[in-house]
């Protein structure tokens, strides 16, 4: 609740401050004492506009407005505060000061911020009813959230919520997906033309190393060959190293028995020797046939070096990893093969969120008409007592684009005609000051209980009715505040008579003055009411019947 509004040098306000109860609290006073500026001093300190009867008190140099909030820590404003990087421990204080030329300044709880900030803790704070505000109820953005906490089904529109933010997170996933599938594609193509290429090649590992020796010897084929041809004739010619070994074996193998065997081991060195010599005369014969081979392919040769190397400088390996290369090439194909089936998937997920967010996005549609159709027969029950008989309230709905939003599939907001036969409207666009702030009290009514401020403000709602209808706006004042701190600025004694804490505003030549009424003080200022600037014993009389048909406590002190 707003336990202390503190206001110093406000138009006509020096230092003043006022201490509030729960239930209902009532400013009284003559017209122009000064009733409204205190409640404007409020909105300042809630983060309203600075205007006329918010303004510096001529001499002064800077005003301010301070409103201290007494709250229990699960209060959302209390969490929006701690979000916002502030303490908070169930006590808020906001001041706005002004200057001279209407500069302002903004602080929660001592922490300088920006009035945008404050002005959104105030909107959790308080709901301000008068001539021209458009916060609390006349904003239309929080029509739907006041529906869904009316018909107790705020679960599952958080449950609408989540849903539609999960299905939010698979389309752009699957978008990430899609745009990651067409980058695959681009890179698939090519490596399947770089895959056939290398299969096309089929290098072999340690190819190029015996191409290079190939064409090296294919090169030099002429001197090679003679040189060759005469190791050759040294080796196997009628002098050469097999005839001498072939000789010495056949004197050898004459010697008689016992010198043979004496001879067995350098006869045996010997045979090595010739086979060696017959094994490397048969490769260098090898050789000259390879040597003596087609001239042309020393050049396929060359070719083919040269397709190695430059597949190996095209992909920035060695000739030798060219197989590797190609095995890669194959793995990464097939990893990309997934994309595809990763993506299918992907739409199967979003196809179920998108049952799951529709189905409950209808069943939150149901219950929103459902509550909808109570809650105007609820507020049509109330404006008839409130003077606003001929008056009709309605919720219109509008699908929203494409039947999805994280609020569900239609927007909601209050509507109403004053007059038969007229077009519904907004609230603010229809009504007269007056009826605003009726129906804004048929509405709190019937909502009665859902989501209230830690306050609630209405500016004269009782202007320009009386008698029965008095007795109504009271009644229902005094209904709301059991749940809701009410603050209102009133000329109807039968409201008056209902307050739990009952101040009056009282103008002394440039100055307001405002004092807490005690039981007999309060008798003499609903008398003045009832009758005048002449109190009379029979207003008395009937200011005392007013008060003791109230049924709020009477207990109050002195404030001055």
């Amino acid at each position: 609740m707003l336990a202390t509004l503190n206001v110093r040098d406000l138009v006509l306000i020096d230092d003043v401050a006022l201490d509030f109860a729960a239930g209902l609290n009532v400013l009284t006073g003559e017209t122009g004492a000064g009733k409204s500026i205190l409640l404007d001093a409020l909105g300042l300190a809630t983060g309203g506009r600075a205007g006329s009867r918010s303004g510096v008190r001529a001499g002064a140099s800077q005003g301010s407005a301070v409103a201290v909030f007494d709250l229990p820590d699960t209060h959302p404003a209390c969490a929006f505060v701690v979000a916002n990087g502030i303490a908070c421990e169930g006590e808020i204080i906001l001041r706005r000061t002004i200057t001279a030329d209407a500069r302002t300044r903004a602080f929660l709880n001592d922490e300088p911020i920006g009035v945008s900030l404050l002005r959104e803790i105030g909107d959790r704070l308080v709901e301000i009813h008068g001539q021209t505000d458009d916060r609390g109820l006349f904003d239309p953005a929080t029509h739907r959230k006041l529906l869904d906490a009316y018909g107790g089904h705020e679960d599952l529109a958080q449950y609408v919520a989540q849903s539609f933010a999960e299905l939010g997170r698979l389309r752009t996933q699957a978008e990430e997906l899609k745009r990651a599938a067409a980058a695959d594609a681009a890179e698939a193509e090519y490596l399947r033309h770089a895959e056939q290429e290398l299969v096309d090649l089929a290098p072999a590992e340690g190819e190029e190393a015996g191409l290079a020796a190939q064409r090296a010897l294919l090169a030099n084929a002429g001197r090679i060959a003679e040189d060759v041809a005469a190791t050759v004739d040294l080796l196997a010619g009628d002098r050469g190293a097999q005839s001498t070994l072939a000789s010495a074996l056949k004197r050898l193998s004459r010697l008689n028995p016992d010198a043979r065997s004496k001879a067995e081991p350098a006869e045996s060195g010997l045979e090595q020797a010739f086979s060696l010599i017959d094994d490397s005369r048969r490769e260098l014969e090898d050789l000259l046939s390879q040597l003596e081979a087609d001239p042309s392919e020393l050049e396929r040769a060359e070719e083919r070096l040269s397709a190695l190397r430059s597949m190996a400088r095209k992909h920035g390996v060695t000739p030798n990893d060219l197989p590797r290369v190609l095995v890669q090439f194959r793995e990464k194909l097939e990893s990309l093969r997934g994309s595809d089936a990763r993506l299918s998937g992907m739409d199967e997920q979003i196809a179920c969120a998108l049952v799951e967010y529709r189905q409950a996005g209808e069943k939150l549609t149901k219950a929103r008409k459902i509550a909808a159709q109570r809650l105007e027969a609820a507020v049509a029950a109330e404006l008839g007592p409130l003077k606003l008989g001929h008056a009709k309230f309605r919720i219109a709905f509008e699908e929203v684009e494409n039947g999805e939003s994280a609020g569900g599939r239609e927007r909601a907001w209050f509507e109403v005609a004053t007059v038969g036969g007229q077009a519904f409207g907004p609230l603010t666009k229809i009504a007269s000051g007056g009826e605003m702030a009726r129906f804004s009290l048929a509405l709190k009514v019937a909502l009665a209980e859902t989501n209230p401020p830690a306050a609630l403000i209405f500016d004269e709602i009782d202007r320009g009715v009386g008698g029965a209808v008095a007795y109504a706006v009271g009644e229902r004042l005094q209904r709301v505040a059991r749940s809701t701190q009410i603050l209102l600025v009133t000329h109807s004694p039968q409201v008056a008579a209902r307050a739990a804490r009952h101040f009056r505003i009282t103008r002394r030549g440039d100055k307001t003055r405002v004092d807490l009424l005690g039981d007999e003080e309060r008798v003499e200022e609903i008398a003045r009411m009832l009758a005048g600037a002449a109190v009379t014993d029979e207003a008395r009389a009937a200011a005392k019947r007013l008060l003791a048909e109230s049924t709020e406590p009477k207990k109050a002190r002195r404030h001055a």
